[in-house]
């Protein structure tokens, strides 16, 4: 298998169900957490294809991942999260 080559992994036979965010927050808030969540699947998913490092993830890359496991297009500031999500400090 390349490291291209996207692999999924079988979902749960029954998904946890979701839970509503709790009312009253601040609007920024709220798009701050789905920021979080849209760039923690993308840093997943970036992972399970060999991209390791930062430097390894472009603005392009992080969009063409993004499209292929079905996640709307990822803004700037989104892709930014994500190379700091696969930021090593090694």
């Amino acid at each position: 298998m390349t490291p291209a080559t996207l692999t999924m992994k079988p979902l749960p036979a029954h998904p946890l169900p979701k839970k509503p965010l709790p009312a009253g927050w601040p609007r920024e808030r709220y798009e701050s957490h789905n920021r979080r969540l849209k760039a923690m699947r993308l840093a997943i998913a970036l992972l399970d294809t060999g991209v390791y490092r930062p430097d390894q993830a472009p603005n392009s890359r992080i969009r063409a991942m993004a499209q292929s496991i079905g996640v709307h297009h990822p803004s700037d500031t989104t892709c930014r999260l994500v190379r700091a999500l696969l930021y090593d400090n090694c």
